[in-house]
């Protein structure tokens, strides 16, 4: 799987926003319905109660980290302090720890952040992104065939990928010049945040 970044909020302030107005869009028992969703998968929900951020400064260092070999590892490490530990992820100061953390150079990180440098990577991603009908996240492009909007359950990508020739356990099964059965590996390529740009 590959993730790729997608800008979902150019208009959000460089601060975010408050939490307060994203819950008003979406109406009562919005937390309580995300709350018990994570849950039900073991995971936690706890973003930063006051703001919303501006994942812009984030998604250029998840880049850099891409150019470091550490995409992964950073990738992980900020969805992990956004969702669960109600980190600012918007923040610089935030941002520079959690960098630390998985090894990524301070100076190189401190360069990013002071400029835009990478910000074209992630406005091209963006773009292309929504060249192919991405408009929201997360979004899944499957075997570089198929388009999955959305947070869907399981089984839907188990349903896509069978008609995509992919057995249950990750292999696409297709017959060789001799007609003996062969399996090759599912290649996976996710666009967009991510949850590499969490909401809400």
């Amino acid at each position: 799987m590959t993730w790729l970044p997608f800008d979902l909020h150019p208009e959000y302030a460089v601060e975010g926003i408050p939490r307060a107005q994203l819950y008003a869009r979406y109406g009562d028992g919005h937390v309580e319905r995300l709350r018990d969703a994570f849950a039900a998968l073991g995971l936690v929900y706890n973003p930063p109660p006051e703001v919303v951020p501006n994942t812009m400064r984030a998604l250029r260092l998840t880049e850099l980290a891409r150019a470091s070999d550490l995409h992964q590892p950073f990738h992980d490490r900020l969805m992990l302090a956004y969702w669960e530990e109600a980190t600012d992820i918007g923040d610089p100061d935030e941002l520079k720890v959690l960098a630390a953390e998985v090894g990524l150079d301070d100076d190189e990180v401190a360069r990013v952040l002071g400029g835009d440098d990478l910000r074209d990577i992630v406005l091209g991603s963006t773009s292309q992104a929504q060249s192919i009908g991405i408009t929201g996240i997360p979004a899944f492009v499957l075997d570089r065939r198929q388009l999955v909007l959305g947070a869907q359950p399981r089984p839907v990508f188990e349903r896509i990928l069978a008609t995509l020739g992919y057995s249950p356990a990750g292999n696409r099964s297709t017959l060789d010049s001799d007609g003996e059965r062969r399996e090759d590996r599912t290649h996976e390529h996710d666009r967009g945040e991510h949850r590499d740009q969490p909401q809400p």
